[in-house]
């Protein structure tokens, strides 16, 4: 499927997701980058040393998950936007999740936007509980989730006035 449409299979999503163990110890970053390109920002971005890649720059990242304290640095650096922090942890029956947006006019805080799967599609009502704005990288908007969504949830869209 991703070869075909850009979006990965479950087995591909499966593969890169912490066990439940790590995600209940607090934010975490999530690398959905699935194809073996010539790319490491994310690597010399993160402060705490836990992205690494092989001996070829064309591999894919690896995270360590007992580094990473998910401030979402990486984030900012990745040009493929393919990388999120979730926070399972957040609140008993919400998630947040940090998501890269490049779009305008940014969110407000306390906004409430839909959530969208990776098809695009809105899956749920979201709340915005803050918008990073980073000069020259990519913007993070915090989006507090349905816990239940917090893998399928990759993106927003603001909601028409009136």
């Amino acid at each position: 499927m991703l070869e075909q449409t850009g979006i990965p299979t479950t087995d591909k999503i499966s593969a890169v997701l912490p066990v439940m163990e790590r995600l209940n110890k607090g934010p975490i970053a999530i690398f959905e980058c699935f194809q073996n390109i010539p790319c490491n920002p994310c690597v010399d971005a993160c402060p705490q040393g836990a992205i690494s890649i092989g001996a070829d720059i064309n591999e894919r990242p690896v995270l360590d998950e007992s580094k990473c304290n998910g401030c979402g640095i990486c984030i900012t650096h990745c040009p493929g936007l393919s990388i999120f922090v979730i926070d399972y942890a957040y609140a008993p029956d919400t998630a947040l999740i940090k998501l890269p947006y490049e779009y305008w006019p940014l969110p407000a805080t306390g906004e409430t936007v839909d959530a969208l799967n990776r098809q695009g599609k809105a899956v749920a009502a979201a709340e915005i509980v803050r918008v990073q704005q980073n000069k020259n990288k990519t913007n993070v908007v915090w989006v507090s989730v349905p816990k239940a969504l917090i893998m399928e949830v990759r993106g927003i869209a603001l909601r028409k006035e009136g």
